[in-house]
């Protein structure tokens, strides 16, 4: 079976989509280790397939993970506050406030594989607790490498 043609992960025995489908219902959960971890895990996705970034070009999932890479969680809060309180309805017809260091570079995603994708974190494909945090952070340290 042919790799991925964004990532570059194995797949088999399950694919990027349906790893993907599994860490959200974990996400969603919000029980530690996977829903602290969210946002972070849907941004190295995103970032690593390409084809699926929102209309920002991964502006927000780049300012995301150079947060999350430069101070942790804490930083990774404080980001998801500020965008939080810039969508409430009280400040509605204000112009956004821009999001830190979200440009993505421009130019084409990475060609090579990552060397940390989305089958590495699954491990077995059930996303272990052990460890979980450090192959997320492996993962998006991995994303920001390839596309800088």
């Amino acid at each position: 079976m042919e790799p991925c043609a964004e990532c570059g992960a194995p797949m088999d025995p399950r694919s990027c989509d349906e790893l993907f489908q599994i860490l959200l219902a974990l996400d969603h959960a919000r029980q530690a280790p996977w829903g602290p971890l969210h946002g972070v895990s849907v941004a190295c996705f995103l970032l690593q397939h390409p084809s699926r970034l929102p209309a920002d070009d991964g502006a927000r999932a780049w300012a995301l993970l150079h947060a999350y890479l430069e101070g942790g969680l804490d930083e990774v809060n404080q980001l998801v506050g500020r965008a939080r309180r810039g969508n409430s309805h009280r400040v509605q017809g204000r112009p956004a406030q821009a999001v830190p260091d979200a440009t993505v570079p421009r130019r084409d995603a990475p060609h090579s594989p990552f060397s940390v994708t989305i089958h590495d974190v699954a491990v077995d494909g059930s996303f272990p607790a052990s460890e979980f945090t450090e192959r997320v952070k492996a993962w998006a340290a991995a994303t920001v490498d390839a596309w800088t």
